[in-house]
């Protein structure tokens, strides 16, 4: 049966926070390896010699989705059909935290480093402050990521069963959503 702690509905809200951390997190990623891939081609013409160099702000974009994917793991393995209402809206939130900060962090390692890959072939010594510029942004997806893991440790509900007691499947059946 469904009560008011524990609605039917409420697995949704997990899932959608599983979907939000693995999107954001995806687009920002994307999105900094495009724009930083535009500067590390045009930089390339000029001084190929730093191309390797100049790679590490697409190194840097891509471990921001890894922050999207270990959270969308953490949230999917708590995902039940039996859950309260509580805990999903936590993890849609802890979704959310590191997909929108994953999501800022890309924008951010995209624009500097296109900028800073630019800027180090006309002077090479502006690389240490590409670098510290990238770490800056870097550490933006880091809180969130930080901010998620302690959402969803804190939204676990301790006695499910007594929370949310059994319901069927709205056959007539009597079956708790356990046996499946």
């Amino acid at each position: 049966m469904s009560t008011d702690y524990c609605p039917v509905y409420s697995p949704f809200f997990s899932a959608l926070g599983v979907t939000c951390a693995i999107v954001f997190t995806n687009i920002g990623a994307s999105y900094g390896t495009a724009k930083s891939s535009l500067g590390i081609s045009a930089a390339s013409v000029m001084r190929p010699d730093l191309m390797v160099r100049s790679c590490i702000p697409v190194v840097m974009a891509g471990i921001i989705a890894i922050y999207g994917l270990v959270v969308s793991v953490v949230i999917s393995d708590n995902l039940h059909p039996k859950m309260p209402l509580f805990t999903s809206v936590i993890q849609l939130g802890a979704g959310l935290s590191v997909g929108l900060s994953g999501l800022a962090a890309g924008f951010a390692i995209g624009i500097a480093g296109d900028a800073g890959v630019r800027g180090t072939v006309v002077q090479p010594r502006l690389f240490v402050g590409m670098i510290l510029i990238l770490i800056f942004a870097e550490v933006l997806g880091l809180y969130g990521l930080i901010v998620a893991l302690i959402l969803s440790n804190k939204g676990k509900v301790r006695d499910v069963d007594a929370l949310c007691p059994s319901f069927g499947t709205g056959l007539g059946i009597n079956m708790p959503f356990d046996q499946f």
